[in-house]
């Protein structure tokens, strides 16, 4: 079985759209799929440039414990990502930026480690993929600046097969700690860490326009 390497968001459940929608700006400009329309639990509406299932069909969430995304992603170029288009992937756009995919996503709208938190887990296709996300600083900055922009309270690189998480976002900070590490011995030591999900949302730092 090859690398399987993500990045994991976990946000309060009614903040998943905005992650969704912040996502969708990720994406190519060139829309090469009609869009997805997705009815999340809440009855929250959104309209996504990906597919689910590999499919365009309207996707209702509202009984549902996951939602899965395919997706194609830009991140701005840094040396890892030039390296990895000189080796046959999509070159490098106008705006310094490179698209990656499929990136596949999976979200989860009560968390495998803590279930008042929705996750939305990102996770590179092939292990040359996962080869890319350890190595660049523009895909971490990318997903960490999801995290901060959506409101989220962690973000975690993922390996998958046994290492250690690395915790990209915390609290309203960047973070370089890892899970298990000197100050997160496990999951259960980071998540109690975490505000109350029930709280106002005015307890974690936000960044950007929409503080929703």
């Amino acid at each position: 079985m090859g690398l399987i390497y993500g990045y994991d968001i976990y946000v309060r459940p009614r903040k998943v759209a905005g992650v969704l929608v912040r996502m969708a700006e990720l994406a190519p400009p060139a829309r090469t799929v009609p869009p997805l329309e997705i009815t999340l639990p809440g009855s929250d509406r959104v309209v996504l440039p990906f597919t689910s299932n590999f499919a365009s069909d309207p996707v209702d969430c509202s009984a549902s414990s996951t939602l899965e995304l395919d997706m194609s992603l830009m991140f701005d170029a840094d040396e890892a990502l030039r390296e990895y288009a000189r080796t046959g992937g999509p070159g490098q756009d106008a705006a310094g930026r490179i698209p990656i995919g499929y990136v596949y996503a999976t979200i989860r709208f009560a968390s495998l480690i803590h279930p008042g938190y929705a996750s939305v887990e990102c996770w590179a296709a092939t292990s040359a993929m996962s080869g890319l996300f350890a190595r660049s600083a523009g895909i971490r900055k990318a997903f960490t600046d999801l995290t901060a922009d959506s409101g989220g309270v962690c973000c975690l690189f993922d390996t998958g097969d046994g290492a250690p998480e690395q915790v990209c976002w915390l609290n309203g900070e960047p973070s370089r700690e890892t899970v298990p590490g000197p100050r997160f011995p496990d999951q259960g030591a980071l998540v109690a860490t975490w505000p109350d999900p029930g709280e106002q949302a005015s307890a974690l730092p936000l960044r950007g326009p929409n503080t929703a």
